[in-house]
């Protein structure tokens, strides 16, 4: 019987809790928690993480702006 790799299967993905935005996350996630999922007391957490995955995405673009696959 083979024994299952530690690895993930995706090594290279990237993952919510290692995002600088993670906080943002999860405290949208800790509003709609205390005011059961009514969506629109919690819009204002929304926007912070939708900003900052937005400035997250940017700063990545720039990061591999220079980079090549063909080199």
């Amino acid at each position: 019987m083979a024994s299952k790799s530690s690895t993930p299967p995706y090594p290279s993905a990237a993952r919510i809790a290692d995002s600088q935005c993670f906080p943002q996350y999860t405290a949208s996630l800790k509003c709609l928690e205390e005011f059961n999922s009514n969506k629109s007391k919690c819009q204002e957490h929304f926007d912070v993480y939708k900003e900052c995955k937005k400035k997250e995405r940017e700063a990545r673009l720039e990061r591999n702006k220079n980079k090549s696959f063909f080199s």
